[in-house]
């Protein structure tokens, strides 16, 4: 802060100073978009869990951006049972009546300067209240527990009502999403394209939502078992991509490493190959560590041991093992770096900013754009942890 004591000129100044570095604040932490009930889709039944309307955020385009759609869906994790379900429903991520303002950065950013690809896009961000990633699909509803599983309804009736907004003379647009929404892009990926003007330019961006199939540290598959519980009690089997559905068991059709490759629309991967969230419930969840052996670890990576990070090493050569598989393609673009990390490209300081995460010096938004616009391919896989200087870790309380 610029301070003059006893200094007429600086008493002018500093108020202007004061506003210029409000202003700037508000540029980097973002600015806020109403939120959107979608009333009338009840009548339909997308709902969320406890049968409160589907939400959105939507914030105009303008300029040159006017024909332009950047959709993007929130993460959350999942509900995996009744009980899991019903403990989610009064909270925001199962009802619509506790979800607060949000703001809108990164990648959803207004400024030229901090988001020069797509600041001037119509911006949409899903709300997400249904816990199965936008495919759950039962009709029923158990009296007793009042829950409802909807998700495909949901995902249907926000594209749906987006579409008739003006994205259905869309020429450039995006579907992305972060953690549950990060799969959600990739299992809706295909069916927005198709919803969308034949003559569109059309991608997809998953930050964060690349979960692969492995074993936890105690030799136990969890986190195939936790998505087979997702899938059944949501009813998800009919929603996810009949590309993947026709040849292995529906649960499997929740990771994107069987998934991607029969994809037809381009896909843009970003995860850290140390992601925070797949650390903490795929290779070391609670019930694989009933000592808490790992807890220091699964909050800082900075506190793991030599041993824990001996084994989160041979989780990156797993995670890399199931990008591999997917096989070369023109058309995906990747930045997967080395960072303890989950979500990287809602937040400004991630997305593009002096100190962002880099690879070859490429911050992820610049990474992105050039590849949506066909600039440049990106295909960039960091070197181990910890080599990488720019990483932004995360550590948790």
């Amino acid at each position: 802060m610029l301070r003059m004591d006893n200094d007429k000129l600086g008493a002018r100044i500093c108020p202007l100073v004061c506003v210029c570095c409000l202003l700037a604040a508000l540029v980097a932490n973002g600015f806020d978009v109403p939120m959107t009930l979608l009333e009338g889709a009840v009548a339909e039944g997308a709902v969320c869990l406890d049968g409160s309307p589907p939400a959105y955020h939507f914030s105009p385009g303008f300029g040159s951006g006017m024909n332009n759609w950047l959709v993007h869906m929130e993460g959350g994790g999942w509900c995996t049972s009744v009980q899991d379900c019903l403990a989610q429903r009064d909270t925001f991520r199962g009802s619509s009546k506790y979800m607060k303002p949000l703001s809108f950065s990164g990648i959803l950013g207004n400024s030229q300067n901090s988001n020069p690809d797509f600041y001037n896009w119509n911006k949409v961000k899903i709300r997400y209240c249904d816990g199965s990633s936008f495919t759950g699909d039962v009709d029923e509803v158990d009296p007793a527990t009042k829950l409802y599983f909807r998700g495909a309804k949901i995902w249907l009736a926000v594209i749906e009502d987006l579409l008739a907004k003006g994205m259905n003379k869309a020429e450039n647009a995006l579907l992305s999403g972060c953690s549950a929404g990060g799969l959600a892009s990739i299992l809706h990926c295909d069916k927005f394209h198709d919803l969308l003007p034949a003559g569109a330019t059309v991608k997809c961006l998953s930050d964060a939502g690349y979960f692969i199939n492995a074993k936890d540290i105690t030799g136990t598959e969890s986190i195939k078992a936790y998505y087979n519980e997702v899938v059944n009690t949501h009813g998800s089997a009919k929603n996810l991509p009949s590309s993947c559905t026709s040849r292995m068991t529906p649960s499997m059709c929740f990771f994107p490493q069987y998934v991607v490759t029969q994809m037809r629309t381009p896909l843009f991967i970003l995860n850290a190959a140390y992601d925070a969230w797949q650390i903490k419930n795929i290779l070391a969840p609670s019930a694989a560590d009933p000592h808490k052996t790992w807890n220091d670890c699964k909050l800082d990576i900075k506190q793991c041991s030599s041993d824990q990070l001996l084994i989160m090493q041979g989780f990156r050569s797993e995670f890399l093992n199931a990008l591999a598989a997917l096989g070369n393609s023109s058309a995906r673009g990747m930045f997967i770096n080395s960072c303890y990390a989950h979500c990287q490209s809602g937040s400004q300081d991630t997305w593009l900013a002096a100190d962002s995460p880099v690879l070859d010096n490429i911050p992820i938004g610049k990474a992105v754009g050039d590849w949506f616009y066909d600039r440049s391919a990106f295909r960039k896989i960091d070197c181990p942890y910890p080599c990488d200087a720019s990483c932004r870790n995360r550590v948790y309380d």
